[in-house]
């Protein structure tokens, strides 16, 4: 059967995953096999995602799984993403939608405002975030997504209802650079992030690496493009969306090169402010 998450499509069989490294055929049917299998935990600031424009000053109880349907070279959780070990389960705790929902309403005394699918792609097992998500919205809680946006409309139509914020990264704005570096497509990026925005909170991340996107040509393409985006009624909405460009450090398959220069961040984002009302400079 074919996996219908995102623009590989890759044709499943059982006990055979995809890229991802998650998802796979079970008696006849696609199943994640990470689901509800977390792999980290933490209460952290909102400010961390980043989402510096909901919710300010609050704490939420943050969750990762495995898997990810990406191969960026200078991933930053690639051990729990989708190392070896990683996408083996090793490590990985067995849980429940609900044993996270009372995790996370009992942390409200610590300041918690809800649930945070983070760290890995949270998009390649979206059924375990599209149940937990339902069940902390029915107990009072905010949902939070930081991902990749490489996923199709139909599963991005399933989570909509329950997410009320996201950080999505743009990685850049070139689609051949897309493919090359992180095996991507920009145009599902391009599409996912126009429809969220006109459902939910969305703020963008934007990681500079020296020698790939560090161009004005590169960031005023991106960030023209974001000032363009509109709500579900048609109103232009994309200058008030807030960007977050932040400074690539060696890691990982990328340790050949420098970190980006602070002041080469400084300045791109000086270029971004040419289109947009709200951007911040991270990683400084």
């Amino acid at each position: 059967m074919r996996c219908g998450v995102c623009f590989r499509h890759c044709d499943l069989a059982e006990k055979k995953t995809g890229i991802c490294g998650v998802r796979t055929l079970k008696e006849g049917k696609i199943v994640p096999l990470s689901y509800g299998r977390i792999t980290s935990m933490a209460l952290d600031p909102i400010e961390k995602k980043p989402l510096y424009h909901f919710m300010p000053g609050s704490m939420i109880f943050s969750v990762g799984s495995y898997g990810c349907n990406l191969r960026c070279p200078f991933c930053q959780n690639f051990e729990i993403s989708w190392s070896d070990e990683a996408l083996s389960g090793h490590g990985a705790r067995q849980t429940t939608s609900q044993e996270i929902v009372t995790a996370a309403s009992r942390l409200r005394e610590r300041g918690n405002i809800g649930v945070a699918y983070t760290y890995n792609e949270p998009l390649v097992a979206y059924e375990f975030v599209r149940d937990t998500a339902k069940l902390a919205h029915e107990a009072g809680l905010v949902n939070v997504m930081v991902t990749n946006g490489t996923a199709t409309p139909e599963v991005l139509d399933e989570l909509l209802p329950y997410i009320d914020a996201m950080n999505i990264d743009l990685k850049c704005f070139d689609a051949r650079l897309y493919r090359k570096l992180m095996g991507g497509d920009l145009e599902m990026v391009k599409e996912f992030i126009s429809r969220a925005v006109q459902k939910c909170h969305v703020e963008i991340t934007n990681l500079v690496i020296t020698g790939e996107n560090d161009t004005d040509e590169a960031m005023d393409l991106l960030a023209g493009w974001v000032a363009g985006l509109r709500d579900a009624a048609g109103n232009a909405i994309g200058k008030g969306i807030p960007l977050h460009v932040t400074r690539f450090f060696p890691k990982f398959r990328m340790i050949d090169r420098k970190a980006t220069p602070v002041e080469t961040v400084y300045h791109l984002a000086e270029v971004a402010r040419k289109h947009l009302d709200h951007v911040y400079t991270g990683n400084c």
